[in-house]
């Protein structure tokens, strides 16, 4: 009973370890390559080829310190790299706004 659960655990967590991967690649993948350089990081290519080995290590290494690894990549993307590019090329997403557009609103020249 009690190793079902931890084998069940673990499968939950190499799962997780996984699609956290997948996600940070495809982010990685989306984000403008000047981008990158205009935030002062890593190039894209770099990330990719990183976050690519974290997703294979992932999917056919079943080395608990490679995932790990894999996992401390991941996780300074979301942390560093992501909100860096965020704040570079405007923010967070498309949300169809002008460039003269605010945090509050639109900017319309104090008339």
């Amino acid at each position: 009973m009690l190793m079902s659960a931890f084998g069940g655990f673990m499968w939950l967590l190499f799962t997780a370890m996984l699609v956290l991967a997948v996600v940070a690649l495809v982010m990685a993948a989306t984000a403008r390559e000047d981008a990158y350089r205009a935030a002062d990081k890593q190039t894209k290519n770099f990330w990719l080829i990183i976050l690519g080995i974290a997703v294979l290590v992932n999917l056919l290494v079943p080395m608990l310190f490679l995932q790990i690894a894999g996992l401390i990549a991941t996780i300074v993307f979301f942390v560093d790299v992501r909100p860096a590019l965020q704040q570079v090329t405007g923010g967070r997403g498309r949300r169809g706004g002008s460039s003269s557009d605010g945090p509050y609103g639109p900017y319309n020249g104090g008339r």
